[in-house]
């Protein structure tokens, strides 16, 4: 048998020599390799990872994706890794905890789960936490913690990510149409994207066995960048514009292009937002969230009926 534990890899070399030091000191019960898919980076990331497929343990190997994106970067680990019995995701970003290996292939080995994910944890030990960013927040920035037992996932009310995500490789051969979704493409330093989130779904509407477990962990370093509020309004609008471009179903009545209530809940919740921050009000980030996901909705709604009359 065989695992493959992965990371799609964009203009962090920097990262690399942490990450891949990190997999190699995973235990597993099971040989591994390490496939990382390079994604057209511009710095030292080719020269680096050649140093690093030099160095003993685990074999590292090294693929270029040049589709510029996160989907056909995805995509490509999955036929990389398509006669390997198991595929493991983990960013670039992250490094992981020791037993997340052991608990993959225990999911999908003795517990027959298709899909095993487990906790995310944001890293703030190279930036500083901001005040501001309250614990209901950091789900937008990938952590992942349902609790201490592992259980069965029925429903998107516990999500787990690629941040940290095991794939039985059997689903993947015996369904050629389940890959990652290119509408929701992120390319380059472009924020959101969505494509686990659907993923996700398209695995539990085929009713997937998808476990979780709290014995899979990896640590999220988070770039300054993204502990900026206007990091989450983008990603926000971002979502929104996706969910109003491709998930909404189509309405025969609207407004240049737009179903009234769009417009209406977009009024709705900027008079909020400007009431909230008037007042200093607890909570008002998170409502020029809820804004900005109203106004992508409305304007990749647009989007499409502007599309579909081309």
């Amino acid at each position: 048998m065989r695992l493959t534990y992965a990371f799609c890899t964009y203009n962090r070399a920097a990262r690399l020599e942490r990450l891949v030091a990190a997999m190699r000191a995973q235990d597993c019960p099971i040989p591994f390799e390490i496939l990382a898919v390079n994604n057209n980076s511009q710095d030292d990331t080719l020269p680096v990872l050649a140093e690093l497929a030099r160095r003993p343990g685990s074999p590292l190997r090294v693929v270029t994706e040049t589709q510029q994106g996160i989907v056909p970067a995805r995509n490509r680990a999955i036929a990389e890794a398509i006669t390997s019995d198991i595929l493991v995701f983990i960013d670039d970003d992250e490094l992981p905890l020791p037993g997340t290996l052991n608990g993959a292939c225990d999911a999908i080995l003795n517990e027959g789960a298709q899909c095993a994910g487990g906790k995310v944890k944001v890293d703030f030990s190279e930036h500083a936490r901001p005040s501001w960013l309250e614990d209901e927040l950091l789900g937008f920035l990938a952590e992942v913690n349902h609790g201490d037992a592992a259980f069965w996932i029925k429903d998107v009310g516990t999500p787990i990510w690629t941040a940290n995500v095991a794939y039985d490789m059997n689903v993947f051969r015996e369904d050629k149409a389940l890959r990652f979704d290119a509408r929701y493409n992120r390319v380059g330093a472009d924020v959101g994207g969505g494509e686990d989130a659907m993923m996700f779904r398209a695995l539990l509407s085929r009713g997937a066995r998808i476990r979780y477990r709290p014995d899979m962990a990896v640590l999220h370093g988070v770039e300054s960048w993204r502990l900026q509020r206007d990091y989450f309004l983008r990603l926000h609008y971002r979502a929104g514009l996706r969910y109003g471009q491709f998930q909404l179903p189509a309405y025969t009545r609207a407004v240049f292009g737009v179903p009234p209530f769009l417009i209406r809940q977009f009024i709705s919740q900027a008079f909020k937002t400007v009431w909230m921050q008037m007042f200093a009000r607890r909570g008002t980030l998170r409502q020029a969230m809820n804004a900005a996901h109203a106004l992508g909705s409305l304007q990749g709604y647009r989007r499409r009926a502007v599309s579909s009359q081309a």
